[in-house]
């Protein structure tokens, strides 16, 4: 196939499959157990590297603030300041979802894919059941549902490892910091974190799931499907990042 229909052919196949996931789940009680199951899988088991990575990527950027970028001719909460709004506008939503991309979006491909490997979506047709949103939407709903969390716990860790590293360190009385971080706070960026946050869930979930549903051969191929699915869902996170920051702010 040429290069140039390449793309809008896989786009019209993930349109296909989307209109398949979203038509009304046939069994409700089926769904909502899966759905609670994903939230599990995909929500609440992401919550450690979630904290860990944020704790520490806000300690980082305090020190750097501090060493680099704060002179005698700024005033001492410039750190604290700086940090919020790192944190805030782009570390907790933008990088985070980046992160989650390769563990959760290889995780969704691989499982998809192995499952249709092995003719178990196969067979789910064969029984008359629409494979697409029996598998798919609960996982996209779960992430959607959890990503909020996962976004408001990057934030709060992120702001502890500051303080840590300002108890830790010295290099920031913690009373400095605290102004800093409540200096000229605004509550929208909170808000358009979260925002962005689900466009970026929902990318990851259905691209993932689509790579893993279309995949063909045997295991090699399902561990490049979850290749494919972190590489294409990291760059539309970063254009979908570009648009809506220009968008909500």
């Amino acid at each position: 196939m040429n290069a140039i229909l390449q793309p809008l052919h896989t786009f019209g196949r993930y349109l296909e499959l989307m209109s398949k996931v979203f038509s009304r789940p046939e069994r409700i009680r089926m769904f909502l157990k899966q759905y609670v199951k994903e939230m599990q899988q995909l929500g609440i088991d992401s919550i450690v590297i979630v904290l860990m990575i944020s704790f520490f990527i806000g300690a980082v950027i305090c020190i750097q603030m501090k060493v680099n970028i704060q002179s005698p001719w700024m005033p001492r909460f410039t750190t604290g300041y700086t940090t919020r709004e790192i944190m805030l506008l782009e570390f907790s939503s933008s990088i985070m979802c980046l992160i989650l991309a390769g563990k959760v979006g290889s995780n969704i491909a691989s499982e998809i894919g192995t499952m249709r490997v092995t003719q178990q979506i196969d067979a789910l047709e064969i029984m008359g059941v629409n494979s697409a949103s029996f598998l798919i939407l609960p996982k996209v709903v779960g992430l959607l549902t959890m990503i909020p969390f996962l976004v408001t716990f990057s934030i709060v860790a992120g702001l502890g490892g500051a303080y840590a590293i300002s108890f830790a360190g010295g290099i920031i009385t913690a009373d400095d910091l605290t102004y800093g971080l409540q200096h000229s706070f605004n509550q929208w960026f909170v808000w358009m974190g979260i925002i962005k946050s689900f466009f970026f869930a929902f990318i990851i979930s259905s691209v993932s799931a689509f790579y893993g549903y279309t995949v063909e051969g045997g295991s090699v191929e399902v561990g490049k499907a979850s290749t494919n699915s972190v590489v294409h869902c990291s760059m539309l996170i970063l254009f979908a990042d570009i648009f809506l920051t220009q968008l909500l702010s």
